[in-house]
């Protein structure tokens, strides 16, 4: 009878730990954020770097020119098609800049890895996609 309780207490240090590959992302965005205002000025160059920055971080999910149809076909929830205006008319630029800082639902958080200059110029790419 104790047998296996031995065997099991001299094998359970060597299992692996469950835990998951990266934390999950918030859902809610908060109230704050909302209210934050973009401080940069858009220019050329900017939108270039941020453009870059999209095409290595954020193309394969929601695709080369912001349609939702990245590489990354297993995802649970499509990505929004942000060619489509309506797609983001009800998020502020600070709404958009807090979730690409810290993820929301599927998405992962940017991990602080960006200058929040840079995300801020993401926010204006990321509208620029319904203006075209």
């Amino acid at each position: 009878m104790l047998r296996p309780l031995f065997v099991l207490l001299a094998v359970l240090p060597f299992a692996p730990l469950q835990q998951p590959a990266t934390p999950a992302a918030p859902s809610a965005i908060p109230a704050d954020a909302a209210h934050m205002v973009n401080p940069v000025k858009s220019t050329p160059e900017s939108q270039a770097h941020a453009k870059k920055m999209y095409g290595y971080d954020c193309a394969m999910c929601h695709g080369a020119n912001g349609n939702g149809k990245g590489d990354i076909a297993d995802l649970k929830t499509p990505p929004r098609d942000y060619t489509d205006p309506a797609a983001l008319k009800d998020l502020s630029d600070g709404e958009i800049f807090y979730i690409i800082k810290n993820g929301k639902g599927q998405m992962p958080p940017d991990g602080g890895r960006t200058k929040p200059e840079d995300i801020w110029n993401m926010v204006i790419l990321v509208r620029s996609f319904a203006k075209k």
